[in-house]
């Protein structure tokens, strides 16, 4: 058998490696930015077109590079960070590998103008999928100005997994965004289409977050601040009254790069536990600075998963602060009590004297029947009004009753009537049983009964039947209106009062892309500016659902799925509907009601199960009661 084993060509490797390391128009971004603030740079600018399919150009004020640099950097492997695999463990920069600019020329057509610093003269480089087409020496600013054009164009089955314009430019913002925190000493100007989508100059950490985010943000975010031999830590976190439903903000650093831990995540998500109900979770920006030698970052293709050497004691750490911090700034709920027109109360002095003297006598005893000298005594300190018997009605001086100054009297009638009340309870109750078996043999062989108004039961072939009602609505209700969206049967229903959504940059790119589409489907959306939209009108069957949530569970579905927006707008609307006007667990149903949803869920092609999955109903075999029942 001849030899099969063969060396694959540099432009084949490249193009395998491209796969690892650039999976979409954010990935070349992220590469490009690395880049850029490891040279130096104090400002970049990143111009798009078409998402980044056709156009992706990264300008920087670094320090640039040499024309032999310029042509060697794009070899694989080729990289000045790094000289032997110890400095993997002594890194400060971003980039380590050398395979990023290898990997983006494979699959694209790059052009490079480089100039140093200092210098008179630069250098043009132009690749055309891993082919070096020509290098001239040319006049250019110094730093580095990289344009990557058609990316994917000679990888046809890559280029076409490419999804549409408006998610994938939702996922450069939050690209762009994750760069933007850990790089808050560098001006960042983003443009895509000829728009400006964002211009950030250097600022505070917690100012770049309002720029990022919003400056709603600034009001619920508090300060996170420790420093310990192991680690510092330092950011922000939410307070807990601001936590999210979905679109939360949360984003973990070390050393200035930004990572996913869900062991950290997890510790910050403990000290939430019994702040925020289990369906919301908090906003936090936390950055850790540790010893780089007590880190690995080459773990995984896009260095985004690190290891930590004191992962238990970090988490310890991790957990205290966000605990003093939330104890700090009384982030717990606290009892907000009305004190208009409440009394005044002074503060306790030991040292003040009292503003009466009272004088009792030693044998003084408060619940000794009070004696006729008594009475008499306490009349005679009734401040006379004057004669005549004009007065008289109003004064009241009722005598205590004759009966409750014998207190052993007075427990013995509590003790009577209580044991009368255990008597009549015992007596209503002999004939319960028989009560209950007669109505249970009178009751029909199909008789419907609800359990704790939240389970249906009934009789079927194989056993007993037990419905969920409220997901048996919520799969009736979804499958009635996801038939009229597809219809377009819809209404636009004006609201009352306008209501006010805000987005951030990259939510606000995909609604703009999906406003017409909304218009069509019933929804009355504005523009406001400043990544904010005006809702007027609601489709005329979103009875009861909350608008805002709508939008951003749409807006959420096309950013992560990238699903076509006509399908997966219509199912969306049809479930938020669904779910919101099914009926409750604890509502109380008649007979008529629990037949006719009975009825109408095994008319359905599907009612085994809701729209999302869950289980509707089960059946207990009748030989699992003989069972259970011995």
């Amino acid at each position: 058998m001849s030899d099969i084993i063969r060396l694959l060509p540099d432009s084949v490797a490249n193009q395998i490696a491209a796969g690892e390391v650039i999976q979409r128009p954010a990935s070349v971004i992220k590469e490009l930015v690395e880049n850029s603030i490891d040279a130096g740079a104090t400002s970049i600018t990143i111009i798009l077109k078409d998402a980044g399919r056709t156009l992706i150009q990264v300008i920087d004020n670094g320090c640039g590079m040499s024309d032999t640099d310029a042509r060697l950097a794009f070899e694989r492997h080729a990289t000045s960070k790094i000289r032997k695999a110890d400095d993997l463990f002594s890194l400060s920069t971003m980039g380590f590998r050398g395979e990023a600019l290898a990997s983006i020329a494979a699959i694209a057509q790059v052009d490079l103008r480089t100039m140093l610093k200092g210098e008179s003269i630069g250098t043009r480089l132009i690749i055309n999928g891993s082919k070096v087409e020509s290098q001239e020496p040319e006049a250019c600013a110094p730093g580095s100005n990289l344009m990557v054009k058609n990316l994917f164009f000679n990888v046809p089955a890559r280029r076409k997994f490419l999804k549409k314009d408006s998610v994938e430019l939702s996922n450069i913002m939050r690209e762009f965004e994750r760069l933007a925190l850990v790089n808050i000493g560098v001006d960042f100007t983003l443009i895509s289409n000829d728009v400006t989508l964002h211009s950030l100059r250097r600022a505070s950490f917690k100012q770049r977050i309002t720029d990022l985010f919003g400056k709603s943000l600034q009001k619920q975010i508090i300060p996170l601040d420790t420093d310990t031999s192991i680690v510092r830590i330092n950011g922000f976190i939410g307070l807990p009254e601001n936590a999210r439903k979905r679109n939360q903000l949360q984003y973990l650093m070390v050393n200035g790069r930004n990572m996913r831990h869900p062991y950290f995540h997890k510790a910050i998500m403990q000290c939430y536990e019994r702040l925020i109900t289990p369906d919301v979770q908090p906003n936090y920006f936390i950055n850790l600075t540790v010893d780089p030698e007590t880190i690995d970052v080459n773990i995984h293709p896009t260095k985004s998963e690190i290891k930590f050497e004191n992962e238990q004691a970090i988490w310890q750490i991790l957990t205290a602060a966000v605990r003093e911090s939330l104890g700090r700034f009384n982030a717990a709920p606290a009892i907000d009590f009305d004190v208009e027109d409440a009394p005044e109360i002074p503060v306790f002095s030991p040292d003040s004297a009292a503003d009466h003297d009272v004088e009792l006598d030693d044998d003084y005893n408060p619940f000794a029947p009070p004696t006729r000298a008594t009475r008499q005594s306490s009349l005679s300190a009734v401040p006379d009004f004057g004669d005549g018997d004009d007065f008289a009605p109003s004064m009241n001086f009722s005598r205590p009753s004759e009966r409750f100054q014998d207190w052993e009297k007075l427990y013995d009638d509590f003790v009577r009537k209580r044991d009368d009340g255990y008597a009549s309870m015992v007596e209503s109750k002999v004939n319960m049983p028989e009560i209950e078996l007669q109505m249970e043999s009178e009751a029909p062989a199909n008789a419907t009964l609800q359990l704790k108004n939240s389970y249906i039961l009934t009789s079927s072939r194989d056993g007993l039947m037990i419905i969920d009602q409220h997901r048996a609505h919520k799969r009736i209700l979804y499958d009635s209106y996801l038939e009229k969206v597809r219809e377009k049967s819809m209404v636009c229903q004006n609201t009352m009062f306008p209501e006010v959504l805000e987005l951030s940059p990259a939510q606000n790119a995909v609604l703009t892309d999906i406003a017409s589409s909304l218009e069509e489907l019933g929804f009355a959306i504005a523009p406001l500016g400043d990544n904010s939209w005006s809702i007027t009108g609601v489709p005329s069957i979103l009875n009861g659902v909350n608008p805002r949530d709508t939008l951003l569970g749409m807006i959420e579905c096309v950013t992560e799925t990238g699903e076509d927006l006509a399908s997966s707008l219509h199912e969306r609307i049809a479930l938020s509907m669904a779910g919101s006007s099914a009926i409750r667990r604890g509502q109380v149903l008649s007979s008529a009601e629990m037949d006719k949803l009975i009825s109408d869920l095994f008319r359905l092609p599907t009612p085994a199960r809701t729209p999302d999955g869950k289980v509707i109903f089960t059946i207990v075999s009748l030989d699992d009661i003989a069972g259970m029942l011995g």
